[in-house]
């Protein structure tokens, strides 16, 4: 146990010295802080992880499969899969990208897939995001620290390395270049929450981090502005920066974030942006409900791993066991991330469960509805004791020229022994992942 704390306190103290922080803007301040580190590891054994890779392999070429369709033929839409209206209200839909095809056909280069193991042993899939999924860099740089204060701690231990993940990133901004240009990481400057994993990443990958008004459009190429205005052709982006302010000229017109004419070098097929414009659509906690029929349609292959069982209000079954069951169910804003808009019904008085149903009645479209699971209980440290904590697993993974899924992971943990939500922004912790090679 001694050693165990010491090590969990010794890393945390080396990456608050490297400035490993994440922000967080709350009521209109910005605050940076720590992400607890804990030293006691999530232990995945190969077997184990070798079902799971299969079932995110699989998950992640039919969502890009999908959106690759929904901008284009819309064939899962015309076969009545998914219903029109249900896409095409979602807030993620871009009708700017309708009939664009980004390079290599690739829309979710990265995707961070939040899964969650019950109490049972049985994983599900919580949640996808293919925007701009964050959080590789932690463990990352965590077992980095590990290393060096107990160097015996992989010695001893069989566990996969966790050191190639920029491998991968670069790889895949390789293969999408649709020219020779540099790979840069857009980031929207050092007051975003996860500025500490853009430099971290632009270093390990040998890209150039480029700031607002770093890059420019002229000829309907990208180009980065360097030392002295030389200018270097921009091959790949790996952008930090919400799709709705990438573009002024195309999206928020007063944003200070973006690149004014990306969307047309974007649509010339002149530059590779990861993520794609537009994924959204494909991650909104509504569509979430349909991939697993995304999976049948689009690979006529079973799912392998599922999604926690979930309630669509936009189907009258649904919605009537929904408003039937409420106090036993999780509601969840399809617009909200972070573990905001997310309710427990057991949680809520008789008059707010009320206030709730009438939500759901007045805008159905805004909700899902999922069971609980009672997921897995992983142990930390705290006061020094172990005491058991919720935890779930951001597994990223990376599509170029084949889709890989990294052999680690992010796992957080609440540090409230009464909640289910585990989010950085919510005050939890993370441990490193360990994937065994036998």
């Amino acid at each position: 146990m001694d050693v165990l704390v010491k090590s969990r306190d010794t890393v945390n103290k080396w990456m608050e010295r490297f400035g490993v922080r994440f922000g967080v803007y709350k009521n209109g301040t910005f605050n940076e802080q720590l992400f607890p580190f804990d030293s006691i590891p999530r232990v995945i054994p190969s077997d184990e992880w070798a079902y799971i890779e299969k079932g995110l392999v699989q998950r992640v070429d039919a969502l890009n499969k999908f959106l690759h369709d929904i901008y284009h033929e819309k064939k899962i839409i015309s076969d009545g899969i998914i219903p029109a209206e249900f896409v095409y209200s979602s807030k993620g839909y871009m009708p700017e990208c309708e009939g664009v095809s980004p390079s290599k056909n690739i829309y979710s280069h990265i995707s961070g897939i939040d899964l969650i193991q019950a109490v049972n042993g049985k994983w599900y899939i919580l949640e996808d995001n293919l925007r701009i999924p964050s959080g590789a860099s932690y463990p990352m740089i965590a077992r980095t620290i590990t290393r060096k204060v107990s160097p015996d701690t992989f010695r001893n231990n069989d566990v996969a390395d966790n050191r190639n993940y920029c491998v991968l990133l670069k790889e895949m901004m390789d293969y999408v270049k649709p020219n020779e240009g540099i790979s840069v990481i857009l980031t929207p400057g050092r007051y975003n929450s996860a500025f500490f994993e853009h430099s971290f990443l632009a270093e390990k990958t040998g890209a150039t981090l480029a700031f607002p008004g770093d890059l420019i459009v002229e000829g309907g190429f990208v180009y980065y502005k360097g030392l002295y205005n030389s200018r270097m052709k921009v091959g790949s982006i790996y952008r930090r920066v919400s799709d709705e302010y990438l573009d002024p000229l195309t999206f928020v017109p007063d944003s200070m974030l973006g690149v004014p004419n990306l969307m047309e070098a974007y649509k010339k097929g002149n530059v590779a942006v990861v993520n794609a414009f537009g994924n959204g659509v494909a991650d909104d906690k509504g569509i979430y409900y349909f991939v697993e029929k995304m999976i049948e349609y689009y690979l006529g292959e079973e799912p392998i791993l599922h999604n926690a069982p979930t309630y669509l209000p936009y189907y009258k079954e649904d919605y009537d066991f929904i408003l039937e069951n409420i106090g036993q169910l999780v509601i969840k804003d399809v617009s909200e991330a972070g573990g905001y808009g997310v309710v427990f019904g057991k949680d809520l008085s008789p008059e707010k469960l009320e206030e709730l149903k009438q939500l759901i009645i007045a805008e159905p479209r805004r909700w899902i509805a999922q069971e609980v699971i009672f997921f897995k209980d992983l142990e930390i440290l705290e006061s020094g004791k172990r005491v058991e904590r919720k935890a779930d697993l951001r597994a990223f993974v990376v599509a170029g020229e084949e889709t890989r899924v990294w052999k680690s992971g992010l796992t957080r943990f609440s540090r409230n022994p009464d909640s289910f939500v585990v989010n950085s922004s919510q005050g939890g912790g993370f441990k490193d992942t360990w994937v065994m090679n036998r």
